[in-house]
């Protein structure tokens, strides 16, 4: 069954806590989004907590995705730029698919539903991301459409003496 998207949804306790558990889970699935397993729920709350500020401060839209149970099961989170030169592009953050979800074509799915919400920004043209390296992540970014446009190597430290690439990707919306 696929997806539900909501843009800026109510930022509820439970959708905090939803978040939190979709972002840890996703952590120790071994997922390149921002920890290193083992991951808990209070590891990733902090990081969370800046996003909600942005979001706060019109820095920052959530893009949340429901499973048929109303359980969180993927978010995005779009950043605008607030630098006179770059407000023309977004960042898509905090790109989260439930381990227990994956395999069923809902990470598209969460691309799709981010560019369309891109799309509805007022004098957006482009969205850019960045990727960890080595897990093949710029290959599915790829078959959404976006471009790889920068590599800095072993600029991501995962454990002592091991680096991963940071890859910047760009989806053009013109």
């Amino acid at each position: 069954m696929p997806l539900t998207f909501e843009l800026d949804p109510a930022v509820t306790p439970a959708l905090r806590d939803g978040i939190c558990a979709l972002w840890a889970d996703t952590s120790n699935a071994d997922g390149a989004v921002g920890f290193v397993p083992p991951v808990t729920v209070d590891d990733v709350r902090a990081a969370l907590v800046k996003h909600l500020v942005a979001m706060a401060e019109d820095r920052a839209r959530l893009l949340v995705g429901r499973d048929e149970g109303g359980a969180v099961a993927a978010t995005a989170l779009i950043g605008l730029n607030t630098h006179r030169l770059m407000r023309h592009w977004c960042w898509l953050y905090t790109v989260l698919v439930h381990p227990s979800h994956q395999g069923k074509g809902y990470g598209r799915a969460l691309m799709t539903a981010a560019e369309e919400a891109a799309r509805g920004l007022a004098g957006i043209t482009g969205i850019r991301l960045t990727c960890r390296g080595g897990r093949g992540l710029e290959r599915f970014y790829g078959t959404c459409g976006y471009k790889e446009v920068g590599r800095v190597p072993d600029a991501i430290r995962v454990a002592e003496g091991e680096f991963r690439d940071d890859i910047t990707m760009w989806l053009p919306l013109n």
